[in-house]
């Protein structure tokens, strides 16, 4: 397994944040263009939604700076928890947005509003879903390639915008039949909005509260541990500890009760090391005496 360096990970933040930025500028100014020109309370609300993904990008960037501040005196164990606040901010930014549109939409059927769309709406919201969709495969990509979770939550985010048009384009065919269609969009638009909050945080809100290692780490560590010692070590007790990038693994296993202290040392500094050269995870051994 090839170890991707910390610089490498972070261009694939930077790519997706400039490449988020554009695009979300240029999709805002059409979709808000089309929303004027059809007095659509939905339109508008998706322009906004989609501006907001240009501020999440944003927030990430500046959380990646700061993530990937060196460890100090003060932080051993680096900065990297500062991108969990980073996705946590982000996911609430979209839920302030999701409220401040159900309000809207609420407020646009009390009134017996309702749009007059065209043919312009209708082009701006098919470019909208193929960009949207773009940002967000490559955003999921990347962020599950480096295991990057405030880059998880933006692609939640370029979902959300994504679905949300998806619901606007449908909503136009059928506003000739219903009148109230453009405020019951704004309102499903607002649940997709509060939908990737809950996904973004609870992500991010398990990691800081601290889980257990995932399946794959376990069975990587056993996978390992026969090119250190012949005999089944009994691997167990597993806890993880999560930075950002920066990973600290603790578990125990079992050695030979009888065995000199010189090669226990010896097994478990080169299990350690092996682990940090393989899987990129800082490891701690606790040695438990095995009973024959």
């Amino acid at each position: 397994m090839n170890v991707m360096k910390k610089e490498e990970k972070n261009r694939y933040v930077l790519y997706e944040v400039w490449f988020s930025i554009l695009s979300n500028l240029f999709l805002f100014v059409i979709k808000y263009w089309a929303g004027i020109v059809s007095g659509s309370v939905a339109i508008i609300a998706d322009a906004w939604h989609t501006l907001s993904d240009s501020l999440s990008s944003i927030i990430l960037f500046f959380g990646v700076k700061f993530s990937s501040k060196p460890a100090d005196e003060k932080h051993p164990f680096g900065h990297g928890r500062v991108e969990l606040i980073t996705a946590i901010i982000i996911g609430m930014l979209i839920a302030m947005i999701g409220f401040n549109f159900l309000i809207e939409s609420i407020q646009k059927l009390k009134e017996n509003e309702t749009a007059n769309y065209g043919t312009l709406s209708i082009v701006v919201m098919i470019i909208s879903i193929l960009v949207k969709e773009v940002l967000s495969q490559y955003a999921f990509w990347a962020g599950n390639k480096i295991n990057s979770q405030s880059l998880r939550a933006d692609g939640w985010h370029h979902r959300s915008d994504a679905l949300s048009s998806v619901v606007v384009l449908v909503g136009i065919f059928l506003n000739d039949y219903f009148w109230w269609i453009d405020g019951l969009l704004g309102i499903l638009i607002a649940a997709f909005l509060f939908y990737a909050t809950y996904n973004i945080l609870k992500e991010a809100i398990n990691s800081l509260i601290g889980q257990m290692p995932d399946n794959k780490l376990i069975k990587s560590v056993n996978d390992l541990s026969v090119q250190i010692y012949p005999h089944d070590l009994e691997i167990h007790h597993f806890h993880i500890h999560s930075y950002g990038y920066h990973h600290e693994l603790t578990f125990h296993m079992k050695l030979p009760k009888d065995m000199k202290l010189e090669k226990v040392h010896a097994i478990s500094s080169s299990f350690v090391k092996l682990i940090k050269e393989k899987l990129d995870v800082y490891a701690t051994i606790h040695v438990d005496p095995l009973e024959k």
